[in-house]
């Protein structure tokens, strides 16, 4: 098959994406607090992407990159989202279980069409119209709204819907802002931006819960979360093309909710199953030009 390598690299990313809610529960399950978690993964994550930026730089025949004031204020500002979307969604699993958390994550496949909308003036065809409509209807499934016995909470359900607006400024910020400037560079800034918010948000929280093990589960954490997805990505995703590449990276709904099954012992009933294909089934549709591998 042809760019099956590229086609494995988007795989693994999205595998480790989907992981990482249920090994952030399961830290918290063993003491370990969500602020010193956060900043040790994207702490260790942004120290990783300025060793390869300097690696970059030292690499014979490569010209010198000079980004501007106003493209790292920009990429710093728009990052934050990245800390904003992390906080909010590790804050949301500690009230909702994993397979709610990651769905209403996802509501960033509606939101960002609005985004479209607004910003770019860009009036969505009828199949994102049938996908958005069938991405809700899953999701009332998926979080098993039906069901009087499944008491789900409150702030659990707006932390992770504010995860999923949150995330959908996060897409638009790696797609659109300073483009001119190359993605391990843009991303070194996109990060630093998310550490200073959780610095921000957190303060001395991170202080109070700074323990031997809280970095290493948050090295585990950024390696599954800051450094691994966005290299296998970018190796992949260029390659595969981007309607594919995100219908690949869906993988991470199930991966997120099977591992909270086996690891966490979370309970999902058939007709969570159900809102749940259908919301992948969404993502499919909505991503529909795909060119077929010869």
């Amino acid at each position: 098959m042809k760019n099956f390598r590229a086609v494995i690299y988007v795989l693994l990313g999205a595998i480790s994406y989907g992981l990482l809610a249920t090994i952030v529960k399961y830290a918290n399950g063993l003491g370990i607090g969500t602020s010193a978690l956060t900043f040790w993964q994207f702490f260790i994550g942004f120290i990783f992407l300025l060793g390869l930026d300097l690696i970059w730089k030292k690499r014979a025949g490569v010209a010198k990159t000079v980004v501007s004031f106003k493209s790292k204020s920009r990429l710093l500002l728009w990052g934050t989202s990245l800390g904003l979307t992390t906080t909010l969604y590790y804050l949301s699993i500690q009230y909702v279980p994993v397979s709610v958390g990651i769905i209403l994550l996802m509501q960033s496949i509606w939101i960002s069409l609005i985004v479209e909308i607004v910003v770019h003036k860009k009036r969505p065809n009828t199949i994102k119209i049938i996908g958005v409509i069938i991405v809700l209807i899953g999701t009332l499934f998926a979080t098993n709204i039906f069901d009087a016995e499944f008491n789900l909470s409150a702030k659990g359900l707006l932390l992770g819907f504010g995860a999923g607006a949150s995330y959908t400024v996060s897409l638009f910020a790696s797609s659109s802002v300073a483009l001119d400037v190359p993605s391990h560079i843009r991303s070194k800034y996109l990060v630093m931006g998310g550490l200073l918010l959780i610095i921000l948000f957190w303060n001395i929280h991170i202080v109070e819960q700074m323990s031997l093990d809280s970095l290493y589960w948050g090295t585990v954490i950024a390696i599954f979360g800051t450094i691994l997805p966005p290299l296998l990505f970018t190796k992949g995703i260029p390659q595969v093309g981007i309607s594919l590449g995100n219908i690949f990276a869906s993988l991470e709904i199930p991966v997120s909710i099977l591992s909270a099954v086996i690891i966490l012992h979370e309970s999902v009933v058939m007709v969570q199953w159900t809102g749940i294909i259908l919301i992948l089934f969404a993502i499919v549709l909505m991503n529909k030009k795909i060119k077929t591998y010869s």
